[in-house]
C-alpha cells in the first residue's frame, strides 16, 4: 500500500498545540522567565545587608560585578539565539541563573565564592535579557500597538528587579539563614518558569529574509547621540537610588527591608511611567528621552540633598524621581532600538542597548570610591552635571527644528 505523508521540516521548531487565546498571551511565557532572572539578578541589593563582614567598596563591587559576566553574555547569547532560537537560549539562561544562586547559597559569605556566584548570575542575565526581550516583542506581534512588545519586556524586567530585593529584604529582616533562604526561593521560581518557557512558541528562526547588516544601526545619528549618552543613566539612576542612598541614610533597625522598599519604590515608579513615555513618544521621538534625562538631573540633585540631610522623606522623593528616569529611558530606548534594527537581528541590537544600559551599574562603585576623596553630596551634584551633558546630546539626535 502506498502511504502519502505530508513533508516534515526538520528545521522547524516543535511547538505545542495552541488556541487563539493562548497565542494571544504567549508573550507572557518568556516574560515570566525574564522576571525570574531579573529577580535573581537584583535581589542582591537587599542581601548586601546580610554580608556584614564586607566593606562598603567590596559590597558595591559585588553588586556591580555581575555586569562583568552580563555584558559579554548579552552580546554572545543574542547572536546565538538569532540562529538557534529563543527557547534554547532562555532555557539555558534559567538553568544558569539557578546554578548561580546555588553557588551563592553555598558560599558561606566568602568573598571569592560570592564573586563567582555574582558573575554566574550576570552571565545568566546576559543570556536571558536580549533573547527574552526579542521573544516578547516577536510574540506581541498582534498587539494593539507596535510598542506593546517593548513595554511588556520593560515591565517584566523591571518587575523582577523590584520584587527580588523587596522579598529578599523581608527574608533578611525576619527569616533565619537569609543567605540560604533567599537563594532557595529564587531556585524554586526558576523551576516554575522552566515549563512555561519550554511550551512557548518559537520565533527566533523565522526571520530568514535578507536585511540590513546588524551593525548598520550603530552608525545612526539617533543611536550615537541619544542612546549612547543616555542608556547608562537607566541603571545609573536606579542603582544610585536603591544602592547608594540607603547606605547614606540611616534606616535604623530596618536596613534590609528598608533597602528593599526603596528598590520597589524606584522600580515600581519605573513601571508606572512607561505608558506616559508612550504618549510622549507619539508627540515627538525626542520627548521621552529629554523627559527621562530631566528626571535624572532632578533625581541626582535630590539624592545630593538626601545625602546631606539624611531625610527619609527626601529619600522616598528621590527614589520616585530617579525611578521615573529609569522607566522613561528604558522603554524609550527599547522602542528606538526596535525601530532602528532589522527584525532578524533584533536580539543582537537589544543586547547592544542593554550593554550600554548596564554601564550604569558602575555608578555606585564610582560614588563609593569618589566619596573617599570628596563629600558624597559633591559627588552626586557632579553626577547631575554629567546628566545635563547627556541631555544636551539629544539636541544633536533630534534638532529642535525637527522635533514636533
Amino acid at each position: 500500500m502506498l502511504v502519502h505523508t505530508r513533508p516534515h521540516n526538520i528545521d522547524a521548531p516543535s511547538r505545542p498545540p495552541t488556541t487563539p487565546q493562548t497565542e494571544r498571551f504567549a508573550w507572557a511565557r518568556p516574560a515570566a522567565a525574564v522576571f525570574v532572572v531579573g529577580w535573581g539578578a537584583n535581589m542582591f541589593a537587599s542581601l548586601l545587608h546580610a554580608y556584614t563582614h564586607l566593606s562598603g567598596t567590596q559590597a558595591n563591587g559585588l553588586f556591580g560585578a555581575y555586569a562583568l559576566g552580563l555584558i559579554p553574555a548579552l552580546l554572545i547569547a543574542a547572536r546565538v539565539s538569532d540562529r538557534v532560537g529563543r527557547r534554547r537560549a532562555l532555557l539555558a539562561a534559567l538553568l544558569l541563573s539557578a546554578f548561580g544562586s546555588a553557588v551563592l547559597a553555598l558560599s558561606h559569605g566568602a568573598f571569592g565564592a560570592v564573586l563567582i556566584g555574582r558573575i554566574l548570575i550576570g552571565i545568566s542575565a546576559g543570556a536571558a535579557f536580549g533573547p527574552g526581550t526579542a521573544w516578547i516583542k516577536e510574540l506581541s506581534g498582534t498587539a494593539p500597538t507596535r510598542s506593546s512588545g517593548a513595554r511588556r519586556a520593560a515591565v517584566a524586567l523591571t518587575a523582577g528587579f523590584a520584587a527580588g530585593p523587596l522579598l529578599s529584604g523581608a527574608v533578611v529582616q525576619w527569616f533565619p539563614s537569609p543567605q540560604t533562604t533567599s537563594y532557595l526561593v529564587h531556585i524554586a521560581l526558576v523551576a516554575l518558569a522552566l515549563p512555561l518557557v519550554f511550551g512557548a512558541p518559537e520565533t527566533g528562526r523565522r526571520h530568514t529574509a535578507p536585511g540590513r547588516d546588524p551593525g548598520t544601526f550603530l552608525t545612526d545619528r539617533a543611536f550615537l547621540a541619544a542612546l549612547v549618552p543616555t542608556a547608562p543613566w537607566i541603571f545609573g539612576a536606579a542603582t544610585v537610588s536603591f544602592t547608594v542612598l540607603p547606605a547614606l541614610v540611616s534606616l535604623g533597625d530596618f536596613g534590609s527591608v528598608g533597602s528593599g522598599v526603596v528598590a520597589a519604590i524606584t522600580l515600581g515608579t519605573g513601571i508606572a511611567v512607561q505608558p506616559w513615555a508612550g504618549r510622549l513618544a507619539r508627540r515627538s521621538p525626542a520627548a521621552p528621552f529629554r523627559t527621562g534625562m530631566t528626571a535624572a538631573i532632578a533625581g541626582m540633585l535630590l539624592a545630593a540633598l538626601t545625602a546631606g540631610t539624611g531625610s527619609l522623606v527626601l529619600l522616598v522623593t528621590a527614589a520616585i524621581v530617579l525611578g521615573s528616569a529609569y522607566g522613561m529611558l528604558l522603554v524609550s530606548g527599547l522602542r528606538l532600538v526596535e525601530s532602528l534594527a532589522p527584525p532578524q537581528h533584533a536580539a543582537t541590537a537589544i543586547a547592544v542597548f542593554y550593554s550600554l544600559a548596564y554601564a550604569g551599574f558602575a555608578f555606585p562603585v564610582l560614588v563609593q570610591a569618589l566619596s573617599g576623596l570628596w563629600n558624597p553630596v559633591a559627588v552626586l551634584v557632579a553626577g547631575s552635571g554629567l546628566a545635563v551633558a547627556a541631555l544636551a546630546t539629544t539636541l544633536i539626535a533630534w534638532p529642535r527644528r525637527t522635533a514636533a
